[in-house]
């Protein structure tokens, strides 16, 4: 009989740039439960989104294929039902599922594999979102950023978002204790918290931990005229080049965004304590991720929606059984979590299911382990909002190339040039290089079909949603089941066995030191 195969805990950031962790080397902020997690596992040090907007990169996240493979364009596309997630074939595998916080599902199935969501989602599920690429410079002002998330930044000892976090991880921890309770077959997990996504708005007690004078403000800022076309109209999109921020409002931004980067890390580390203290740790393998970066001011953008490395990098730690203490340089990206995960799920000798679909993603567990990775790729699409042509990322080795058919090439070392201010695509010196990677872009993408489909779909979601409008309000969004009649101690049983079941550990068991 097989060893039962380690729990796998996925623990996932909305809009977190690793270059502003202390776990990543930035020198201020602090992140203790990822840097234990990274002193005793493995770090990536080179992990993209494959999108970076938050839908598009979840639902590559979950299904282990890139957004034009499935059609997830933008944060209104749907993620159809029929496409095989990590969940699904977890489940196949004797997994129990459950998913606590954001997801951005967005369609009428708001399971996509997992047993459960305990926890409802903090984004609108329907097609309100789409973006319109006949008019791309059309601003949609009920939903898109601006510049109000930089000017209003600062600390409350409320927000929608610390409302939705607390509970994420509140029903995640519970969850961890009935899985405990119950430790008959395998869980994965995936507790999905919405900070450190602007608004930039940090509890008090987060926010002290950082000093004005101590923020570091951001570095190599260009002038609208000195960026390149997309990035000129990321700023235009977001107002940054029409809105005015002061000095003073900068850095309260970064400093409520490193707060609530402190904040998630909190919540790392309780639901890794959480682990210890129901005796699931030494079985459990951690993953921490985030769907995308936050350019925080750095280059005169903000958010995400681009390729730059402050937007489209993503942390990635792993630690656990067998997970080796190492860094890992080779270039990933979140299509590579699915086969991952199911190659945790296979080690003990389980086999793993026949796939669905292709996957475009490898996986990272042999490099985990501190074997030798021969490759190193992470590939990006962005098909959103404030451009209306596709704009495509190859990072392969030290190299990474943005493609778009309407705006001139950018080609950067990374490994002379981390900052990405030497635009090397005219360069006769590395034309070779240049050319290569046109030619490979041309050949991977056909633009042109993808930009009708792109547009198809904005029509189909569009239609749809403005006929929604009228009559009775359909809502897609999710209600966690609960039964209240079954839960603490009732009439129709006996407390004395409510109180039984539901020790941990059981009377006469070891309690946890």
């Amino acid at each position: 009989m097989a060893t039962k195969p380690p729990n796998i805990v996925l623990i996932m950031a909305d809009q977190l740039a690793p270059q502003f962790t202390g776990t990543y080397g930035h020198p201020l902020v602090q992140t203790p439960a990822m840097s234990e997690l990274a002193n005793r596992g493995t770090r990536f040090d080179a992990a993209y989104c494959n999108s970076p907007l938050c839908a598009p990169s979840r639902f590559s996240f979950m299904s282990g294929q890139l957004v034009t493979r499935i059609a997830a364009y933008d944060n209104a596309c749907e993620f159809p039902a029929t496409i095989p997630t990590f969940a699904h074939y977890l489940r196949a595998m004797g997994y129990r599922t459950c998913l606590s916080g954001k997801m951005h599902f967005v369609g009428p199935d708001q399971l996509h594999g997992f047993d459960e969501r305990i926890t409802t989602d903090i984004y609108p599920s329907d097609f309100a979102w789409t973006p319109n690429w006949e008019e791309p410079d059309e601003r949609i002002d009920k939903w898109y950023h601006n510049m109000d998330s930089v000017r209003e930044a600062g600390s409350a000892v409320g927000t929608f978002q610390i409302d939705y976090d607390e509970e994420v991880a509140f029903f995640a921890k519970r969850k961890l204790l009935t899985y405990a309770r119950d430790d008959t077959a395998p869980f994965c997990m995936v507790a999905s918290f919405i900070h450190p996504h602007d608004p930039y708005v940090a509890l008090p007690r987060f926010w002290n931990l950082y000093d004005d004078a101590d923020i570091d403000m951001p570095k190599n800022v260009l002038s609208r005229d000195q960026q390149d076309p997309f990035s000129q109209r990321l700023m235009d999109g977001i107002e940054a080049s029409t809105v005015a921020v002061t000095e003073q409002e900068v850095r309260n931004a970064r400093r409520a965004y490193y707060a609530n980067t402190s904040y998630f890390d909190s919540k790392v580390g309780e639901i890794v304590q959480s682990l210890e203290d129901n005796g699931q740790l030494d079985n459990t393998i951690v993953i921490v991720t985030a769907d995308h970066g936050d350019m925080l001011g750095e280059r005169g953008l903000w958010y995400k929606m681009n390729h730059f490395e402050h937007s489209a990098r993503v942390p990635m730690i792993m630690a656990g059984p067998g997970i080796a203490n190492s860094t890992v340089d080779n270039a990933c990206s979140l299509v590579d979590i699915l086969p991952t995960v199911l190659d945790i799920a296979a080690s003990t000798g389980q086999d793993k299911p026949v796939l669905g679909q292709p996957i475009d993603g490898r996986s990272l567990l042999p490099a985990a382990r501190g074997e030798t990775d021969p490759v190193s790729e992470a590939i990006g699409e962005y098909c959103a909002e404030m451009t209306a042509h596709p704009v495509f990322m190859i990072r392969r080795g030290p190299w990474k190339y943005i493609h778009c058919e309407a705006d001139p090439a950018q080609l950067y070392n990374l490994d002379t040039d981390p900052n990405e201010l030497h635009n090397l695509a005219d360069d006769p010196a590395h034309a070779d290089t240049a050319q290569a990677f046109k030619a490979e872009a041309e050949a991977r993408w056909d633009t042109a079909q993808l930009r009708e489909d792109v547009i198809a779909t904005q029509h189909q979601r569009r239609a749809v949603h403005a006929a929604m409008q009228s009559g009775v309000l359909p809502h897609w969004d999710y209600t966690p089941p609960r039964d209240a009649t079954q839960e603490y101690v009732r009439n129709h049983m006996d407390w004395t066995e409510a109180a039984a079941r539901t020790r941990f550990p059981p009377n006469g068991g070891a309690a946890r030191s």
